[in-house]
């Protein structure tokens, strides 16, 4: 899956849910709507997580230096798993707490019908930034299923902002049905229902969002086609005997470092082993270019029986 890194999906997110926060709010203060006022408070998180990851992929391009010599492209994944936080702390329990407080104490609706035109906008700004997302997004997958898109995917802001405006368009199809169940049976605990409902989405967006940043945070490996290509570039090669492990670890979305356990001949010479170490790195450069750093460790034995299997982390 390409590494991604356009901006351009986020600062749409971004415009689209700070105009949607807005009606919402106003809404809400006309209708008395607690779906709405959930709604609302949903849009605003989406917009403080956009902000998150707009700053995340800026400060995760800084260059190395000597405190971080592999530099700074984690950061991204530290700002996702916030976003994924905050998803939690601010939508889903929110929303939850917002829904049992308006069943425990209801109230009904008042001019409703602002509701409904708030809504419908809101669904063609939130379908206009869903439908990039899912466009750039659909590009990085490539030939992959969706689901394993985005377990592979070394870079959440393609996957974050197509699972939020998803949970999004959702949250505000609910809210409009329990606002109309309200107005049909005389019910305003229906309102509280609705918003209940959509924290539970939120939760488990939450926690799809979490998992994955979770992996990327504590390093994830690159995947199997980059591995066996790397692998590939020395075995056989003149002079190499064996090729053990194969280590990878995704320093960013766009940069991976790599290191490689290979047996040499012992009949050459230091010189012949360092060209061939030369040889290997252009190679893998070349052919990968994604990996920024490649280190080719001599050890005896490599590829040996028991030593022969390719290990990642």
């Amino acid at each position: 899956m390409s590494a991604g890194g356009n901006n351009r999906t986020l600062w749409i997110a971004l415009a689209a849910n700070l105009g949607i926060a807005v009606s919402k709010f106003v809404a809400a203060a006309f209708t008395g709507s607690s779906a709405m006022l959930t709604e609302g408070v949903h849009s605003l998180v989406d917009s403080a997580n956009q902000l998150l990851l707009l700053w995340g992929r800026k400060a995760s391009r800084r260059v190395a230096d000597k405190s971080h010599p592999f530099g700074y492209g984690r950061e991204l994944y530290f700002w996702s798993f916030v976003v994924a936080v905050m998803v939690f702390a601010l939508g889903a329990v929110v929303s939850i707490y917002e829904g049992i407080a308006h069943i425990s104490h209801p109230e009904a609706a008042v001019s409703p019908i602002i509701a409904y035109i708030v809504l419908f906008i809101a669904f063609l700004l939130e379908g206009g930034s869903t439908f990039s997302a899912f466009k750039e997004f659909r590009e990085a997958k490539g030939q992959l299923g969706w689901f394993e898109a985005v377990k592979r995917s070394k870079d959440p802001p393609t996957f974050i902002v197509l699972l939020e405006n998803g949970a999004a368009m959702f949250g505000i199809i609910i809210a409009a049905v329990g606002l109309a169940v309200s107005q049909l049976t005389g019910d305003p605990r229906f309102d509280g229902a609705a918003s209940i409902i959509i924290g539970a989405i939120l939760g488990f967006t939450a926690w799809v969002l979490a998992v994955e940043s979770k992996q990327l945070l504590i390093g994830e490996s690159a995947g199997r086609e980059t591995i066996d290509g790397l692998r590939s570039i020395a075995v056989g090669r003149p002079g190499i005997t064996g090729v053990g492990e194969v280590l990878t670890v995704h320093s960013s979305p766009d940069q991976i470092t790599a290191m490689m356990s290979v047996d040499f001949d012992d009949g050459i010479s230091a010189r012949e082993v360092e060209q061939i170490v030369a040889a290997i790195e252009e190679e893998a450069r070349r052919e990968w270019p994604l990996v920024r750093r490649l280190y080719v460790r001599p050890q005896q034995g490599a590829g040996a029986a028991g030593g022969s299997q390719v290990l990642t982390i």
